[in-house]
């Protein structure tokens, strides 16, 4: 009982601090990311900070997974390395003795991993697609902002306006450049107003201003000055785009009576229902892998969790893009991987009750044993 208690402790504090730790590695990569898509004019900047939290809650699910994974393994290579096993063992338990007590704690870790990959996960990827596509298809309304250039959503229109009374819809020194089939026409003006009209049409109308049309080494390039000039203001429809395979919920995947669609939408399944079970795979796998070799080190442990965890997710991605191209059925893609998992795991947890040759022995006749 005391072991089990310490164990579980040290499991809930080592899982927070990975998890801690990679939730800020995540954080500072997608605040590089999401910056650098804002300073493109993908996204707008003031919806930095939401992306950025929303992508965070998308691949919660995989942070966990990893987390219990590598604090599972850290701790027993802990117990081994501070001769804690050797009591556990001469206390007359086995390795087998710390599955239960291990898949106890894990076992809510898994729960939340599987609702974190079925709802949250395209909830948080559908969010993220609006916010996106609501900043794409902006009119250019929300481009009028005092002391800026701002250029519009398709990029055929910069305005600039030094100042800008909100509540008079006053502006004060306008420039307003638009690229039109082919043409540029550059309008500059002095003072200006913006106009409703009764359709719903925004304008902004230019007072005093001069007008620069085609180009100044054409012989067509003309200089106009105007007491009065009004161009229109573009509003846009936000439309919501179709969601994406990793953007519909579970009944959308399941009920979507497409035979196209079928195959993309039973991979996103399959990706979304391995994640639990790939938590699950990976944590048995660890109870055996955190043996410490005194020849080997301390870190020969973490190496191979490295290369297991990779090994396993590229798999399950590789079947999910089978699933996705028709190559092979939901059914035959979703159990090999994690069955090799759970064979792997049970392999190694007998190699470590019985060490080298000895446990293959029993299983042989005593004729053959003998030679």
């Amino acid at each position: 009982m005391i072991f089990k208690q310490a164990l579980r402790r040290e499991l809930s504090f080592t899982t927070g601090g990975v998890f801690l730790i990679l939730v800020t590695i995540m954080i500072t990569t997608l605040v590089i990311r999401i910056l650098g898509f804002a300073a493109n004019g993908s996204v707008n900047p003031k919806d930095a900070l939401v992306l950025i939290t929303l992508a965070t809650l998308g691949y919660m699910a995989v942070l966990l997974t990893v987390s219990l994974f590598v604090a599972v393994l850290i701790v027993l290579v802990r117990w081994y390395k501070d001769s804690e096993m050797i009591v556990w063992f001469a206390s007359g338990l086995s390795i087998s003795n710390l599955i239960g007590p291990i898949l106890r704690f894990a076992t809510p870790f898994f729960i939340i991993i599987a609702l974190l990959a079925l709802f949250v996960w395209p909830w948080a990827n559908r969010e993220s697609t609006l916010i996106s596509q609501r900043f794409q298809q902006r009119d250019d309304v929300s481009m009028v902002t005092a002391g800026q250039f701002k250029e519009s959503a398709k990029a055929q229109r910069v305005f600039f306006i030094e100042e800008l009374d909100v509540d008079k819809s006053e502006v004060k020194n306008v420039f307003v450049a638009d690229s039109k089939n082919g043409r540029l026409s550059i309008a500059v003006a002095s003072t200006g107003f913006i106009q409703n009209s009764e359709d719903g049409e925004k304008s902004i109308v230019l007072n005093n201003g001069r007008r620069y049309e085609g180009q100044p080494t054409q012989p067509d390039f003309r200089i106009l000055e105007f007491d009065e000039y009004s161009t229109k203001i573009h509003s846009k429809e936000v439309l919501a785009p179709a969601p994406r395979d990793r953007e519909k919920t579970i009944g959308e995947l399941l009920g979507d009576p497409d035979p196209i669609a079928l195959n993309p939408n039973r991979a996103e399944l399959l990706w979304r229902i391995g994640l639990p079970l790939m938590a699950l795979g990976l944590v048995l796998i660890a109870i055996p892998l955190a043996y410490v070799n005194p020849r080997l080190g301390n870190y020969t442990a973490m190496f191979y969790a490295v290369l297991i965890y990779l090994i396993y997710s590229n798999l399950l991605n590789l079947t999910q893009n089978f699933v996705s191209q028709g190559r092979i059925h939901f059914f035959v893609g979703i159990w090999p991987i994690h069955l090799a998992a759970l064979v792997i795991a049970y392999a190694l947890i007998r190699n470590r009750i019985n060490p080298s040759l000895k446990w293959w022995r029993r299983q042989l006749p005593a004729s053959l044993s003998s030679k």
